[in-house]
């Protein structure tokens, strides 16, 4: 059996561990990397979690942690125990070193948000952010995020191509969410990408959730998108 593509991230954005562990079996072998997110929390997120790990797949924990940095630092730490591959905080250098503190020795992968890819730019005007066209903003996020100590960044694939060619994008991980293959529904997100574009903008993973989990048959929706990756 080839090995499960993990350019693509399953997001697990059901109600509960236990109907994500069911997607999770119905998906198989086909998926490898899966993205576990704040609405999960109180449904046993982080038991999913270990569940996941247990059975040899990658976790993604996105919580987009945002707080004081001892706090930041404390609750990284703390999340220590589960052995996660990816964990996301807010961009702010502040945030990030602090989170890259609570990491230590660890393996865990810290992302920053640069800027939420159901965001643009009337909502960052309602939010105070500065003026500037969103890639400007959001490419000046991922430089100071990197050079904090971030990992990686989430950022939408208008985006990645610019973050790419930073040379503080060097080594570092660009993770794309916001994924529509063609033909499906944007939903809430604004600046969106099919998984083709996303990669070959720079991005080294794409997060795909509703258009799987939602599918009538998420295997088969899985692997067009599969499919589509192994074409690049």
């Amino acid at each position: 059996m080839s090995k499960a593509d993990d350019r693509l991230i399953v997001a697990l954005d059901v109600p509960n561990a236990l109907e994500g562990l069911r997607l999770a079996e119905k998906l198989g072998d086909e998926v490898s990397f899966y993205k576990i997110g704040l609405g999960m929390l109180t449904g046993g997120g982080l038991a999913l979690a270990n569940e996941l790990k247990e059975k040899g797949k990658r976790v993604f924990l996105d919580l987009k942690l945002f707080d004081i940095a001892q706090t930041i630092e404390n609750a990284v730490a703390g999340l220590g125990q589960f052995d996660l591959d990816f964990l996301t905080v807010h961009g702010d250098p502040n945030v990030v070193r602090a989170a890259v503190a609570g990491r230590g020795n660890g393996n865990t992968k810290i992302l920053a948000v640069t800027v939420l890819t159901s965001l643009d730019r009337a909502d960052l005007d309602l939010a105070l952010i500065r003026k500037g066209d969103m890639d400007e903003i959001v490419t000046e996020r991922a430089r100071l995020a990197f050079a904090a100590g971030a990992d990686g960044v989430i950022a939408s694939a208008q985006e990645a191509e610019m973050i790419r060619a930073l040379p503080e994008a060097n080594g570092k991980l660009i993770v794309t969410p916001g994924i529509r293959p063609a033909g499906t529904k944007t939903d809430d997100q604004k600046r969106v990408s099919t998984p083709a574009l996303a990669i070959n903008g720079g991005a080294d993973h794409i997060v795909v959730g509703r258009p799987i989990w939602r599918a009538e048959d998420p295997l088969s929706a899985a692997r067009l998108v599969l499919a589509e990756l192994s074409a690049i």
